[in-house]
């Protein structure tokens, strides 16, 4: 196994620098450095007994004691990749790596709400998977529809909370009826809110938001513009926080048109391991590199300090310019822009 570091509607819910060279873009995302803190500051111990996740083998328990749980990310996302390939090499029916997948989703589900991860994204049907077989669709359907049946004591034990993200009308009657009757069992649940994207693309969902945005202003929103916060407040994962981590399954190194918006500062984590074969050591693992890596947000550190885009604070940063001179600046972050105010050459 290898692992590659590179530095979503709700069924159940439903600064300008133009003309400025020396402009530095602050961007603030919720406040990214407040974020940071957030996800970082956990009331829960910083180490886990074995015990809490159960029954654990011996490369589990390593992994284990070397997991901070101050510092896990608040929000998971998974693109399940691989049943496919699975399957073929053990030349059987691609559905047979379907259902075995099942089991890992369980896995990752159960050990996420124990870490007491808040949010847990499973990318199980893209909007591009209806070209699939007929046959395969429809076993993909009822597999789900058998999943969540089967699993819902489990989820109800773990305290999670169900949503689903997508164009649920999409969708054959009965799966709308599973995902909405799912949703509502576990709607009073305070634990961790696990999130399907069935029927999902990432650029359905900002089409759909923009969409949302022109239906409330009716053609009254006169020549106010389209801000990041209000484009954010229309997407399907409008109460989450963003994903710190997006892990993707079998290798391949491509995003496949999921969470779009919401990725842009999350930190990506590639296994070889295909999706059936993704256990818990191999989700620890995941976790244990996210904690190695420095979360900038766009900012720069150097020795001089860090710049993060903390409001009303000014930093002073050197950079070096491809041309290999060094230069220093000074940035003022008033509304989360910043502004170079002076340049000079070392």
């Amino acid at each position: 196994m290898r692992g590659v570091g590179i530095s979503a509607r709700n069924f159940g819910e439903q600064g300008n620098c133009a003309g400025n060279d020396g402009c530095v873009n602050l961007r603030r995302k919720e406040d990214l450095a407040e974020r940071k803190t957030v996800a970082h500051t956990r009331t829960q111990p910083a180490t886990l007994a074995p015990e809490a996740l159960g029954p654990v083998t011996p490369e589990e328990a390593v992994l284990l004691k070397k997991l901070d749980l101050a510092r896990l990310p608040r929000h998971i996302a998974v693109i399940m990749d691989g049943n496919g390939r699975w399957a073929q090499k053990r030349h059987l029916l691609r559905v047979a790596g379907h259902r075995a997948g099942t089991q890992s989703a369980r896995t990752t589900i159960e050990t996420c709400a124990r870490l007491h991860v808040e949010a847990l994204t499973l990318y199980a049907f893209s909007v591009e998977n209806w070209r699939r077989p007929k046959a395969e669709i429809e076993f993909l359907m009822q597999l789900l529809r058998d999943y969540l049946r089967k699993e819902m004591p489990l989820l109800q034990r773990n305290n999670v909370r169900m949503r689903f993200l997508g164009r649920p009308e999409e969708l054959p009657a009965g799966v709308q009826k599973d995902t909405r009757e799912a949703t509502e069992e576990t709607a009073r649940n305070t634990g961790m809110v696990l999130s399907i994207a069935l029927n999902y693309g990432g650029r359905a969902e900002i089409v759909d938001a923009m969409n949302a945005i022109l239906m409330e202003r009716n053609g009254h929103g006169g020549t106010q513009p389209v801000t990041e916060e209000l484009l954010a407040r229309h997407l399907y994962t409008a109460e989450l926080p963003d994903p710190d981590l997006l892990i993707r399954t079998s290798g391949e190194m491509r995003v496949s048109n999921f969470l779009l918006w919401q990725i842009a500062y999350a930190e990506i984590f590639v296994t070889e391991t295909l999706w059936p074969d993704f256990n818990r050591a191999r989700l620890l693992e995941a976790l244990l590199d996210f904690q190695k890596r420095e979360r900038r947000y766009g900012g720069i550190d150097s020795e001089r300090g860090r710049l993060h885009g903390r409001r009303g604070r000014t930093f002073d940063f050197p950079w070096t310019m491809e041309s290999g001179e060094e230069w220093v600046g000074v940035c003022v972050d008033g509304e989360s822009r910043g502004r170079v105010r002076s340049k000079e050459k070392r």
